[in-house]
């Protein structure tokens, strides 16, 4: 027996079993495939840079404004929901809304767009979501009691940092 479902059916009425199966999960018309960001419409001016690139210019405008600890995961063969979480830490509220209002400057400047922003009144941890590429700007406090880098495990690690310079 289902549970919530009544045993009971009148003679004429289709049973559950009687039904065709649902159909399946469409994609809505107009969205752009993978390759480009999964925010944009088809027609839409698309990022100018891949959502890697993305990330990795998220890391290092956030290390630009004296983030700390800056990593770049990569979850695209770990999760469906995004590609890429860039996570930094900053020392003071203030700090961590200039990373926050600086990346996302600079990703609107590529043309992406941003669907969320959360935390940055209280300002312990701020998050960004562009749909494909998501920052997280944390205090020392909370980045420790989260720690997403080791609940996101599975994912791998992305080199973000600028060649440095040889003389």
């Amino acid at each position: 027996m289902r549970k919530g479902k009544s045993v009971l059916t009148m003679p004429n009425e289709p049973h559950d079993d009687d039904l065709p199966p649902a159909e399946p999960s469409l994609t809505p018309e107009g969205l752009s495939d993978k390759s480009t960001s999964r925010l944009h419409l088809k027609g839409e001016p698309q990022p100018s840079l891949s959502s890697r690139e993305r990330a990795i210019l998220a890391a290092r405008v956030a290390e630009d404004n004296r983030g700390r600890d800056v990593i770049v995961l990569d979850m695209t063969a770990v999760v469906a929901w995004v590609d890429y979480l860039v996570i930094c830490t900053g020392s003071s509220r203030r700090q961590l809304c200039a990373i926050a209002d600086d990346v996302e400057k600079h990703l609107l400047e590529v043309g992406d767009r941003k669907i969320g922003t959360e935390g940055y009144e209280k300002g312990d941890w701020i998050v960004l979501d562009f749909a494909d590429v998501i920052l997280h700007a944390f205090s020392d406090e909370k980045r420790g009691y989260y720690e997403l880098e080791h609940l996101w495990g599975d994912a791998k690690p992305v080199e973000w940092q600028r060649p440095t310079e040889t003389a």
